[in-house]
């Protein structure tokens, strides 16, 4: 058990590696990532051939973020949007389980009545890699609680009305972090036949916005705050 367990962790940590590597030489994050991403459930499932269970999941987020930088805009208001992705399950004792899962999920802020809108929306979506240590408490229920690095693979503003940037507000990708990481609290229940219900809070350890970009946040304390909630199927 200890030796599958070490294997998938060498091998996470290798891939994660081999994701910051190529982020600093190419510009086409997207594909990296999802080229890593498959390369390391490929790897899992090498790892553990006779126990991983694989699944899909998908579901809704609630987020924006805490911290300093948060005053800057007058306590911000929550995104709404979702979280789509595989999963592997990894048993290695009755009761406890490595699940690590690759996500698509829509994050980021919404600012209310300011600079003449009615409503201004950060859209930060990304590419998130949690790896969950899984207890079962009885049952199908299971606590989660496990490291998360997530890659950052699209920014918008969506304003309405649309025209109101007057230039305290600009938009550069270069004003994010593109590297993310959080930590991911929560739990889920398993019905027989493979559904599943979870829920999920990302608390942000990192950053949101990059202290070498001259802008308003620069410097700020700022990290994502998301809450997830979803359903799956394992088979």
């Amino acid at each position: 058990m200890l030796a599958i367990l070490y294997a998938f962790v060498s091998n996470f940590l290798t891939n994660v590696s081999l994701i910051l590597v190529l982020n600093l030489k190419t510009k086409d994050m997207k594909k990296s990532v999802l080229s890593i991403a498959i390369a390391l459930f490929g790897i899992t499932a090498m790892s553990a051939q006779e126990y991983v269970m694989f699944g899909v999941k998908g579901g809704v987020n609630f987020s924006t973020f805490s911290g300093d930088g948060s005053n800057a805009f007058n306590d911000p208001n929550g995104r709404t949007s979702f979280n789509l992705g595989l999963l592997a399950e990894i048993p290695l004792t009755d009761k406890f389980s490595v699940q690590p899962e690759v996500l698509y999920s829509g994050q980021g802020y919404d600012i209310a009545e300011r600079n003449n809108a009615n409503d201004i929306e950060y859209q930060l979506d990304y590419i998130n890699i949690p790896v969950l240590a899984k207890f079962y408490v009885f049952n199908g229920l299971a606590l989660e609680a496990g490291p998360q690095v997530g890659f950052l693979v699209n920014s918008e503003i969506d304003s309405n009305p649309s025209s109101t940037n007057n230039g305290e507000i600009s938009l550069s990708e270069d004003q994010f972090n593109k590297v993310d990481f959080s930590a991911a609290l929560g739990a889920s229940y398993k019905f027989r036949g493979g559904f599943f219900v979870n829920g999920r809070y990302n608390i942000g350890l990192t950053d949101i916005y990059d202290d070498s970009f001259n802008n308003l946040l620069s410097g700020a304390d700022a990290k994502h705050s998301v809450i997830q909630a979803g359903v799956g199927f394992m088979f």
